[in-house]
């Protein structure tokens, strides 16, 4: 086994650019939110229902086999 580095050259320098912020999608977004912000404001206020009656359950529990 070698133990040399391989080298890899590019034909052109690969320029790393940063992203392009695009301002449509913060328009979009701050219209999608608009909306969320008037369905919650229209949104009707409801009322809990009645507490559940409270239960009694008998458990069924088998004899221990091991104890006398």
């Amino acid at each position: 086994m070698e133990k040399r580095q391989l080298e890899i050259a590019f034909a052109a320098p690969v320029l790393l650019r940063p992203p392009i912020r695009r301002p449509r999608r913060m328009t979009r977004a701050r219209c999608w939110f608009e909306r969320m912000r008037q369905v919650v404001d229209g949104a009707w206020d409801w009322s809990s229902g009645p507490p559940a009656k409270p239960e009694q359950i008998r458990l069924g529990l088998a004899p221990n086999p091991g104890k006398t």
